[in-house]
């Protein structure tokens, strides 16, 4: 995903840095990358109605993930995280992210997840639920 554009993504969110973000080194530490893929694709869950992290009954698990880092970010700039769908199953959605480093074309960073919907109390595989899947495959875009 080394050269993907942004207009490659079905929702790009932009994200400031923090700076407590960066490290010794003096740039964004690894770990907040994937902070920044979290973010992203609960708040774009939360913004459309299908992700009530109190309430809700059926939840997503993030069961795999993986990052590749091809540039630096550094406070103060700003992320813009770009989001897709690449594969909606019955019960697991995967995710690919890019971080893109504030005008950048291409991204500083760029990776994956995979949620898992379950039952809240039983931990359980379920089917996405139908008001979350409708979001999600708004999300789906080719690799």
């Amino acid at each position: 995903m080394r050269d993907t554009p942004r207009s490659a993504f079905a929702h790009v969110l932009a994200m400031p840095t923090r700076w407590m973000d960066n490290d010794s080194y003096g740039h964004v530490n690894n770990v907040n990358y994937y902070s920044f893929f979290d973010t992203a694709v609960n708040r774009y869950l939360i913004e459309q109605g299908v992700l009530d992290i109190h309430k809700d009954t059926v939840v997503g698990l993030v069961v795999e993930t993986g990052c590749s880092y091809f540039s630096s970010i550094s406070f103060p700039d700003t992320v813009h995280a770009g989001i897709r769908v690449t594969k909606l199953g019955n019960s697991s959605v995967r995710y690919e992210i890019a971080l893109y480093r504030n005008d950048g074309e291409t991204p500083a960073a760029a990776g994956h997840f995979v949620h898992v919907y379950v039952d809240r109390e039983t931990n359980r595989p379920v089917p996405i639920p139908p008001a979350t899947r409708a979001v999600l495959e708004g999300l789906v875009r080719p690799q």
